[in-house]
Parts: structure tokens; sequence; C-alpha cells
């Protein structure tokens, strides 16, 4: 599974640069929000690609304590004290280990061409790739894997496109994606 996700909502500072721009406080909570649905349905990533734009950097590492949390549960429903035993995401999410980000100029400099080839440049034991980006590149890219499916308009702040890929990373193309869900996480 090839998951994209557009970094969540954006500061918009006058004098700070572009790359620097940090996440506003409802960014951090859609983030999170993104890392639990991402958690929820089954889709942890065992590979992340990431540009290192403050913004994306911010959103892995809330999609990351949201994949981390424990299961909601209704009120009542605790039985111990605390949230001991949750897993730290630093080190698991859902019984597996946080896989090691990897933050390259191409996800904040390049196209969706670029993007491909960093697809295709994925480690082959990876099941799940998470790459976090930016408009319109990402979006760009879901259209160039399904272009009947992706969403003419692009995806939105923590906007989520889930591509099945069928066969090795270095075999991926244009056209040869099929969207299988998306979602916008809102927190």
């Amino acid at each position: 599974m090839l998951v994209l996700l557009r970094h969540a909502k954006a500061e918009r500072p006058a004098a700070a640069p572009d790359a620097e721009r940090p996440l506003t406080a409802r960014g951090h909570a859609d983030a999170a929000a993104a890392g639990a649905w991402l958690g929820h349905g089954g889709y942890l990533p065992n590979a992340v690609v990431c540009s290192p734009a403050k913004r994306t950097r911010q959103t892995w590492h809330d999609v990351a304590l949201g994949m981390a949390a424990p299961p909601i549960r209704p009120l009542g429903a605790a039985t111990g004290q605390g949230r001991s035993g949750t897993a730290d995401p630093t080190t698991t999410t859902g019984g597996g280990a946080v896989p090691a980000v990897r933050y390259d100029q191409r996800i904040y400099h390049g196209g969706a061409a670029d993007l491909l080839d960093l697809v295709r440049g994925t480690d082959p034991e990876a099941s799940t790739l998470l790459l976090i980006g930016h408009n319109p590149t990402i979006s760009e890219l879901s259209t160039l894997l399904d272009p009947v499916h992706a969403d003419p308009d692009g995806l939105r702040t923590s906007g989520i496109v889930i591509h099945r890929i069928e066969g090795d990373w270095t075999e991926v193309r244009a056209q040869a994606g099929p969207i299988v869900k998306w979602h916008t996480a809102r927190g």
C-alpha cells in the first residue's frame, strides 16, 4: 500500500520562510487524528518518507503519536488508572515498531515524477509506505497513479489517499496504483 498524506494545517507567518511554517493548533489535532485513522484502519506504515519542511516534520510527529494511541473506549470501560501500558510512539505502534522516517528535499522541491522515483526507491521489504508532502505535488502523484478516481480538487490539509500497489516498488508506474480509500482527518 502507498499512503499519501498532505501535511496538516499550517500557519502563514509573514516573516518566516515557507519551509519554516509551523502547524496551527488545529493542524496538530488533525495530524494526530490522521494517525489514529491510519492505525485503526490497519494502514500502519513500515516505511516513511517526508518533506523536510517544518510543517511536514510536525505532521509526521503527530501522526506517529496518533498511530500509537490506544483504541478509544467508552467512558467507564477502563479498568486501570492512568495510561500505563500505553505504547511509546517513538518505539511502537499497534504492537510494531515505528518506522524510521527519511526526509527528502525532492518532496519539497520536486514534482510528481520525482515523488514517483522516491516510491520506486522504497525498501523492498516495506509493505506500506507513507509519503508526507505538499500540494500540488502530492495530489499530482495521486492523479498520476489513478487519474480516473483521484480528487480533481486535490488533497485538503490532513488529506489521506491510499493506493494499492501490485508487485515491487521498483515497478510502480503511472496509472497503476488504484485508489483504495481516502479520508480527510479532522481532530
